[in-house]
């Protein structure tokens, strides 16, 4: 049977039972963290100014408390604690409130909760409007449904108390976004730490991220420096798989701050620009193109039914999607879009470095 075949059969069936097995999760009591799409809503407590001012390179742990009311009314509580993280979004100035890094402590209370199986947890938090953060989860959303070797996360609804001050924000929509080891761990594999250039990685799930990656109209990433994790079966032998993250820079979501990278001659962050490697054959992207055929209807859905989104930007971004598969189906268009990086004289071979002297990210 053929090889590209197999993988297109695989990758749609993994997809699908990965989608099933969230519904069916669904339903029980006592589920998980990342077991439901639907909106959790979260205060945290403790010193926020503290918190929310230590931007510097270095930034020091502070206890906070988590709560959340459980489907049955009673309200739970979870010690943790949480600091400021990430590059553009930390830095003073860039964003109203900074991504955290939240931390958990083994504890009764941990154990019995929704974050039980949660040692680390990323929380996404709005830059400049949680309306941009709903459009960034979705973009999670998407690549959930093309494979399972992405990262889980779950849309919440976020109050800050500050117990010092003894003054609480408004609710705003934040992005609880699974550790990275835990999703190694999901998927049976090992988190990859050594530098790799994009060649050396399985081609077949790189040139589907590349894609993806293309649909979202994402250009902030480099397989060597940055929002790329590489995950494979052992840390010796196996062929490591891509798994992209950070998608605030993409046109599909739009931020007001987003912009390309200078190096790549881009006028706007809409501007689409395949920055896989050089294919001198695009029959490789077969399976990849049939992948995406297969799941438009899903990927159209989760923009259509989600009621969280204005009429506008649902409307726009139904273009968007649409001038997407234009492209991918005129095999004409595809061949100029998709040979770029094979152009010496074009920027389809530039290594954006921009995070190359950055503290690892957490």
């Amino acid at each position: 049977m053929d090889k590209k075949f197999i993988y297109l059969l695989t990758m749609t069936l993994s997809s699908w039972l990965f989608c099933f097995t969230i519904s069916a999760q669904t339903s029980k009591a006592g589920g998980t963290l990342f077991d439901t799409d639907s909106v959790l809503k979260i205060t945290l407590s403790g010193d926020i100014r503290d918190l929310m001012t230590d931007r510097i390179d270095n930034p020091k742990s502070h206890p906070v408390l988590i709560s959340y009311t459980r489907d049955d009314g009673k309200e739970v509580s979870v010690k943790a604690e949480a600091k400021t993280r990430g590059h553009f979004r930390r830095t003073m100035g860039n964003c109203t409130y900074p991504p955290l890094l939240l931390q958990f402590a083994k504890s009764d209370e941990l154990s019995t909760s929704l974050f039980k199986e949660q040692q680390k947890l990323k929380l996404v938090m709005p830059c400049v409007g949680d309306d941009y953060v709903v459009r960034e989860w979705l973009v999670y959303r998407i690549y959930n449904l093309v494979t399972p070797k992405s990262f889980k996360a779950r849309l919440v609804s976020v109050v800050l108390n500050d117990t010092k001050k003894k003054k609480s924000t408004s609710a705003f929509y934040g992005i609880l976004l699974e550790e990275e080891g835990q999703m190694a761990n999901r998927n049976k594999d090992v988190l990859i730490k050594r530098q790799l250039r994009p060649e050396q990685t399985d081609s077949l799930p790189f040139l589907t991220m590349a894609v993806f990656e293309y649909l979202i109209g994402n250009t902030d990433w480099s397989v060597q420096f940055q929002n790329i994790k590489l995950i494979a079966r052992d840390s010796t032998t196996a062929i490591p798989v891509t798994v992209p993250y950070d998608f605030d820079h993409a046109g599909l979501v739009s931020t007001p701050y987003a912009k390309p990278a200078e190096e790549l001659r881009m006028n706007s962050v809409r501007d689409r620009r395949f920055r896989g490697y050089c294919l001198p054959n695009l029959a490789k992207l077969g399976p990849v193109i049939a992948l995406y055929n297969e799941l438009k209807p899903a990927i159209y859905k989760l923009y259509t039914d989600c009621t969280l989104l204005d009429a506008k930007y649902v409307k726009s971004t139904i273009k968007y999607l649409d001038d997407f598969y234009q492209t991918i189906n005129d095999p004409a268009v595809m061949k100029k879009e998709f040979s770029y990086p094979c152009d010496k004289n074009g920027t389809g071979n530039v290594v954006i470095k921009g995070l190359k002297d950055a503290p690892p990210e957490e």
